[in-house]
C-alpha cells in the first residue's frame, strides 16, 4: 500500500489543507482560511508517479483547492509533478497556486496542451499556457509547471493588498485637524525656554520699560478692553435644548396594515385599482403593524370634521406638552417664546392660542404659529426661536411641532394623492430652548448650526409637493415623480453651505483638491464626497419614507447604524412630519448612545422645495428618556426590515 504513489499526495493533501469543492474551485474563489503546512520534498517526488488513472478513481484528489501553500512547498510540489502525466482536466487547482493572499509565491509558468493562453495572476505572477507538450501515459496531454524565483525572496506584502486605506486616511485627517497645535507646539516652547533664562534683573528692566512707556500701555490696555466688550456683546447667545417630549397615542388607534385595508375598501371611496396601490405602498413603505391614525378615522365610514381635528390637536399638542413641563418643572408662566408648527390644519384663533388658552401663559408672551411649510417645518421653527433668543435675554422658547391628518385624508383614486394616506401617521413634539447660563448644566444639547435651503424659485421644486383637487373635486397632497431628484439637489445645497461649518480641514481640503484638479486638469475625475461621518456622531433622518432614507445612506456613504434611528421610527410611528426627527432622537436616547461631545445632525426635507438642517452637540451623557416614546418597546428594536 504504501508504494501507490496516491498514498504520500494523499498525505499531502492533509498537510496542505486542501479544500474538495469542485464548485468553489469552478468559481475560482479562495478560501483565505486556509493554514499554512509544510511537507517533505520526498512526498513531493513520490508524487511524479502520478497518473490520470489515480486522479480519476480518487475523489479526494479530484477538484480539490490548494490553499495557504507556502512558497517552498510550492517549489516542492512542481519538482513532484511537472514530470507526472495528469491532464488539467484532472488537476485544476494547479493554476490557482499563487493566488493565496496571505502567501508570497515565486512567478509559476504552466504549460498546457491546447491551445496558447495567458493570464496574469495577483502578486504579478503570469500563468502562459502553450501547446506543444508530448502526450504521456496513455495520449493525454503533459502537464509541466516552470517557477521562476525571481520574486521569491520578496516576503513583504504588497501594501495596497495588506493595508486599509481607511487607517490612512484617519491618520490623514487627525493630523491636519490639530495642525495648528503642532505647529504652536514648538513655539510654546521656545518661548518657555527664553522665560526660564530670565533672571530677576530683567525683569525689573522690562518693567522700568513699561513704565517710561505708561501711554502705549494705557492705549493697549483700552483696545484690548474694548475688543473684549464688543466680542462679548456681539458674539451670539448660546442656545441650549434643556429637554423634549414626544407624543405617544393611546394603543386603539393603532392601525395595522388588515385593518387599514378593510377600512379603506368599507369606505366605498376607493376602486380596486387604489386599493391594490395601497397595499403595494404599504408593504413597501417600511412602516409596522404599530402606527397610529387619528380617531375620525377608525370609525367607518370616516367622520372627518372641523371638531375631530381640533380634537386631533389638541391631543397631540398637549400630551406632548404635559409631559414636558412634568420633566423640566417649568411653569407654563415661565414661557416667554412660543413657535408652533402645523402644516395643513390652521383653523382660527391659531394652534399656538389654543396652547396659551390651555396652558394660561402670560400676557406678553411671543407667540408664532407657522403654517403650510411641510415636514421640514420643525427646523425652521427651531431657528425662529433661535433667532428670538438672541433678542429677548434671560428667556424660554418652547417649540411644538406636528401634523394633522383628520381633515387631509384623501379619499379619492389618484395615485399621487393616496401616498400620503400609507405614510402618514399621528406624533408631535415640544421642545424647550433657553438662553439662561444657568442652564447649561442641566440641559442635554447646545445648537450648533441651522442652515436653510429653499428651492420654491424653481417651479419644479415648487410643484413637488402640492395640495390641490383631484378631476372628481377631492383634495389631497400630491407627490410628483420628481421628488426624489428634487429632493437630492435640495440635499446638495444644503450640504454646500453646511460642510465648511461642520466637516474638519482634512475634508475640506481633499473637497477642494479634487475640485481644483477637475476644473483644471480632467473633466473625468469624480468629485470627492466629504465624509460627513467625522462631523457628526448621530444622524436623524426626517423618516418621510423608505425611499428617502435609503438615497441619504447611499449618497452620504453611510452605515446601517447611521440610519437605523430613523428606519426604526418609521417603522414604529410612520411619517410622523416634522417630528419625525425627534422620535429619532429620542430612539438614539433610548438605546444609551447619546455621549458627552457628540454631535447629531437633524435632517429634514418639506414642501416649497425645502431642506433643512440642525446641529446639536450633546453637553453630558444623556440617559433614556423617562415616559419616553419608545419606553414600552425599545428593546423589541431594531427589528429585521423585509427587502
Amino acid at each position: 500500500m504504501e508504494n501507490d504513489p496516491v498514498v504520500p499526495l494523499q498525505r499531502t493533501i492533509g498537510k496542505l489543507q486542501l479544500r474538495q469543492t469542485n464548485d468553489f474551485i469552478r468559481e475560482g474563489g479562495l478560501n483565505s482560511e486556509g493554514a499554512l503546512a509544510s511537507s517533505g520534498s520526498n512526498e513531493f517526488t513520490k508524487a511524479s508517479q502520478l497518473t490520470n488513472e489515480h486522479v480519476e478513481s480518487n475523489p479526494d484528489l479530484r477538484g480539490t483547492f490548494l490553499t495557504g501553500v507556502a512558497a517552498d512547498d510550492a517549489q516542492h510540489l512542481h519538482q513532484g509533478i511537472k514530470s507526472s502525466s495528469i491532464t488539467p482536466k484532472h488537476f485544476p487547482p494547479l493554476k490557482s497556486l499563487q493566488n493565496h493572499p496571505n502567501s508570497n509565491f515565486p512567478q509559476i509558468n504552466l504549460q498546457l496542451g491546447g491551445a496558447n493562453r495567458s493570464a496574469t495572476m495577483d502578486g504579478g505572477a503570469n500563468l502562459n499556457t502553450n501547446g506543444g507538450a508530448a502526450a504521456a501515459g496513455g495520449g493525454g496531454t503533459t502537464v509541466g509547471v516552470q517557477i521562476n524565483q525571481r520574486h521569491s525572496n520578496r516576503r513583504l506584502p504588497d501594501f495596497l493588498q495588506s493595508v486599509n486605506l481607511k487607517y490612512v486616511k484617519l491618520g490623514y485627517h487627525y493630523l491636519i485637524s490639530h495642525l495648528l497645535t503642532l505647529c504652536l507646539v514648538p513655539v510654546m516652547i521656545v518661548i518657555l525656554i527664553e522665560a526660564s533664562q530670565m533672571n530677576p534683573n530683567d525683569i525689573r528692566q522690562l518693567w522700568i520699560h513699561l513704565q517710561y512707556n505708561l501711554v502705549s500701555v494705557i492705549i493697549c490696555s483700552a483696545v484690548l478692553v474694548f475688543g473684549s466688550t464688543v466680542y462679548i456683546m456681539t458674539r451670539p447667545k448660546p442656545v441650549y435644548l434643556v429637554d423634549y417630549a414626544c407624543y405617544r397615542p393611546p394603543d386603539h388607534l393603532k392601525a395595522p396594515y388588515e385593518r387599514f385595508m378593510k377600512h379603506s375598501r368599507l369606505t366605498g371611496d376607493f376602486d380596486d385599482s387604489s386599493l391594490e396601490f395601497q397595499r403595494k405602498i404599504l408593504e413597501r413603505s417600511g412602516l409596522g403593524e404599530e402606527t397610529y391614525v387619528p380617531e375620525a378615522m377608525h370609525f367607518v365610514p370616516p367622520r372627518p370634521s372641523m371638531a375631530a381635528a381640533r380634537e386631533e390637536a389638541e391631543q397631540v399638542m398637549y400630551g406632548a406638552l404635559d409631559n414636558l413641563f412634568t420633566a423640566t418643572g417649568i411653569k407654563p408662566k415661565d414661557i416667554g417664546i412660543l413657535v408652533v408648527n402645523c402644516s395643513l390644519f390652521n383653523p382660527t384663533p391659531s394652534l399656538s392660542s389654543m396652547i396659551v388658552n390651555k396652558y394660561k401663559f402670560r400676557g406678553n408672551v411671543r407667540s408664532f404659529n407657522l403654517g403650510g411649510m411641510g415636514c421640514s417645518a420643525g427646523v425652521i421653527a427651531v431657528d425662529l426661536a433661535k433667532d428670538l433668543l438672541q433678542v429677548h435675554r434671560n428667556s424660554y422658547a418652547v417649540v411644538v411641532s406636528t401634523e394633522n391628518i383628520t381633515q387631509n385624508w384623501y379619499f379619492g383614486n389618484k395615485k399621487s394623492m393616496l401616498i400620503p394616506n400609507c405614510l402618514f401617521r399621528v406624533g408631535g413634539s415640544a421642545v424647550l430652548l433657553s438662553n439662561k447660563s444657568v442652564d447649561r448644566g442641566r440641559a442635554k444639547y447646545k445648537l450648533v448650526h441651522v442652515v436653510r435651503t429653499h428651492r420654491g424659485a424653481d417651479d419644479k421644486a415648487f410643484r413637488c409637493v402640492y395640495q390641490e383637487q383631484d378631476p372628481a373635486g377631492k383634495t389631497g397632497v400630491s407627490l410628483s415623480k420628481d421628488l426624489m431628484a428634487i429632493a437630492g439637489g435640495a440635499l446638495k445645497t444644503n450640504i454646500t453651505t453646511l460642510g465648511p461649518l461642520v466637516l474638519p480641514i482634512s475634508e475640506q481640503l481633499l473637497f477642494f483638491c479634487t475640485l481644483i484638479a477637475k476644473k483644471l486638469f480632467n473633466d473625468d475625475v469624480k468629485p470627492y464626497i466629504p465624509d460627513f461621518k467625522l462631523a457628526f456622531d448621530h444622524f436623524c433622518i426626517h423618516a418621510g419614507g423608505r425611499a428617502v432614507i435609503d438615497e441619504l445612506e447611499k449618497n452620504l456613504q453611510l452605515l446601517p447604524t447611521h440610519v437605523e434611528a430613523s428606519r426604526m421610527t418609521l417603522h414604529r410611528f410612520g411619517n410622523t412630519s416634522s417630528s419625525s426627527i425627534w422620535y429619532e432622537l429620542a430612539y438614539t436616547e433610548s438605546k444609551g448612545r447619546m455621549r458627552k461631545g457628540h454631535r447629531v445632525w437633524q435632517i429634514a426635507f418639506g414642501s416649497g422645495f425645502k431642506c433643512n438642517s440642525a446641529v446639536w452637540k450633546a453637553l453630558r451623557n444623556v440617559k433614556p428618556p423617562v415616559n419616553g416614546p419608545w419606553e414600552d418597546c425599545i428593546n423589541k428594536y431594531p427589528v429585521e426590515l423585509v427587502s
